[in-house]
C-alpha cells in the first residue's frame, strides 16, 4: 500500500538507534504515523520538527502496519519561531491537542486547514493568540462538540451575548445570564465577530472557554487530561499578559 499527501508534523520520537516514529496530521489521511529511517541524523531531524509542512509518502505491506514514511519539506515553520518561546509554546500546544484528540487515520481536512492557518499566523500575524483560541474552538467543532454562539439559550436573542452555558455550550445574553453569571463562562467579544482589538482578558477567557469544553467533552470521557504542552502554554501566556502593555 502507498499514498502521498501534504502533512504537518505533530510529534517525532526516537525509535532504536537511528529511526524516528513521526506523527503527522495529513490533509486527506488524517492523523497518521510512520517510521522514518535515519531520522535521528541532525540534518534529517531538522526537517521533521513540529509544525513543519512536508509532502510525505507512506508505504506499508498492509494497511494496519505502522509503515515507512519519507518526505520533502515545503515550509519549515518551526525555524521561524525558534526565537519566540511563547509562539513556540502555542505551536507545541496545538500539535499536542491534534495528536491526542483527533482519531488516528480518520480524514479531517478541515482540522488540517485550521492547524495550517494557525501555524501561518504564528509566523506572521500579531493576532496569533486569537488565532490559537479560534483553532481550539474549530477543533471542538471538528470533533462534534461545536459551541452554539449565535443566539441566547434562554431567550433566542442574538444581541448582547456575553456568556456561555457550561452545560449546553450555547451563548447566553447579559440579561438572561445575570442571575447565574457565577456559573457561566465568559464569551469573548472576538468569538462573537467583534472586529475590535481584543483585550488581554478576552484572550484568557477564550482559552478558559475552549479548555473547559475540550477537557469535559473530549478528554474526560476517556479518563485523560488536557496535554501538558497546552497547560504550559496557557501558564506562560497568562504571565506575559499580566504585564502592563502586553
Amino acid at each position: 500500500m502507498q499514498w502521498s499527501d501534504d502533512g504537518i508534523v505533530l510529534a517525532a520520537r526516537a525509535h532504536g538507534e537511528r529511526a524516528l516514529v513521526v506523527q503527522l496530521l495529513t490533509r486527506e489521511h488524517g492523523r497518521h504515523a510512520g517510521l522514518l529511517r535515519g531520522g535521528q541524523s541532525p540534518k534529517t531531524r531538522a526537517h521533521w520538527q513540529i509544525g513543519n509542512r512536508l509532502v510525505v509518502t507512506w508505504r506499508a505491506r498492509l494497511a494496519e502496519h505502522l509503515g515507512f514514511i519519507t518526505g520533502e519539506v515545503v515550509e519549515a515553520h518551526a525555524a521561524k519561531l525558534l526565537d519566540d518561546k511563547l509562539r513556540l509554546g502555542a505551536l507545541a500546544a496545538a500539535a499536542a491537542l491534534a495528536a491526542s484528540a483527533l482519531p488516528e487515520r480518520e480524514p479531517h481536512p478541515r482540522a488540517y486547514r485550521h492547524l495550517l492557518h494557525l501555524i501561518e499566523a504564528l509566523g506572521a500575524d500579531d493576532r496569533w493568540a486569537i488565532a490559537y483560541v479560534e483553532w481550539e474552538i474549530a477543533l471542538l467543532e471538528e470533533l462534534g462538540f461545536g459551541l452554539d454562539l449565535a443566539s441566547c439559550a434562554a431567550t433566542g436573542a442574538t444581541a448582547d451575548l456575553v456568556y456561555v452555558s457550561p452545560r449546553s455550550g450555547q451563548a447566553v445574553s447579559a440579561a438572561a445570564g445575570a442571575p447565574y453569571r457565577e456559573k457561566l463562562l465568559p464569551l469573548p467579544a472576538f468569538l462573537r465577530g467583534d472586529a475590535a482589538r481584543p483585550a488581554s482578558q478576552d484572550v484568557l477567557d477564550g482559552l478558559r472557554l475552549a479548555g473547559f469544553f475540550l477537557e469535559q467533552r473530549v478528554f474526560a470521557p476517556h479518563q485523560q487530561k488536557l496535554p501538558a504542552a497546552r497547560s504550559r502554554y496557557v501558564d506562560a501566556l497568562t504571565k506575559v499578559l499580566a504585564i502592563p502593555g502586553a
